[in-house]
């Protein structure tokens, strides 16, 4: 990766965001991160100043990015504070309370405005400004769920998977401009976010593990990436089950 990488963070404060953010501090890439709670956005900027090097940005700005009216400005403060953008990394997302959301349609619609529209919305604005200037690069975190809807998190998988087919429209239509589309796929990741989940069993990964391999997507121009790697021949699995077997099964 280029070290004179200017990067975006959106969601910055997100597990798997924070590690990824130190991978590309350590290559020498300036960030301008974006997240929801100010006291863990700073915490992580004062972390990664202390490890940038000399010359290397590392700027911040408070937002709640369920407000689509914001982010075009939130993308001209990006690009003025490091002189322009090659890369948007958007992690920007909430996991919901499936039973709740069952029980009530406006938290089901709230939930994939965050985890859906709001991402498209971002993804969009970057589509734009990054295919002007003819190179750039898009990464977004998807989820496994989003393959196929199942019982226990249909709400969240409905919102990745409306998600993953945007962002597949969107990597058909900047390819010929020079802007690589990036969907990433974590399975199960042990974060804040899935702090009330049993931890247990190699299904399970860290965010720093998650964060090395989105470095090495990135890297190698990919497309779509499952993490950690087994996640593809799952999903392959659960995606080819006849639906007739698959709404038996308790998943």
């Amino acid at each position: 990766m280029n070290t004179t990488q200017r990067v975006v963070l959106f969601g910055a404060t997100s597990a798997i965001a924070q590690a990824t953010a130190r991978l590309l501090v350590q290559q020498g890439c300036s960030l301008f991160l974006v997240g929801r709670n100010a006291m863990k956005l700073q915490a992580l900027v004062d972390d990664l100043r202390v490890r940038a090097a000399p010359g290397q940005r590392i700027e911040s700005m408070n937002a709640d990015l369920d407000i689509i009216d914001g982010h075009a400005h939130l993308f001209d403060v990006a690009e003025k504070n490091l002189d322009g953008i090659d890369t948007v990394f958007i992690a920007h997302g909430a996991l919901p309370d499936q039973a709740a959301c069952e029980a009530s349609v406006p938290l089901t619609l709230a939930l994939i405005h965050t985890n859906a529209l709001s991402v498209i919305a971002l993804a969009g604005e970057a589509a734009n400004r990054l295919q002007t200037q003819g190179h750039g690069l898009i990464v977004a975190i998807g989820s496994v769920a989003g393959d196929r809807g199942r019982q226990s998190n249909y709400v969240y998988g409905a919102a990745k998977g409306m998600l993953a087919l945007f962002l597949q429209g969107l990597r058909n239509r900047l390819a010929p401009h020079g802007v690589q589309v990036l969907t990433i796929k974590p399975g199960f990741v042990d974060t804040p976010m899935t702090a009330e989940f049993k931890k247990k069993g190699p299904l399970w990964a860290t965010p720093e593990r998650i964060a090395h391999g989105i470095i090495k997507a990135m890297r190698s121009r990919r497309d779509v990436v499952y993490l950690p790697w087994f996640w593809y021949w799952i999903m392959l699995i659960i995606r080819h089950m006849p639906e007739r077997i698959f709404k038996r099964m308790k998943l």
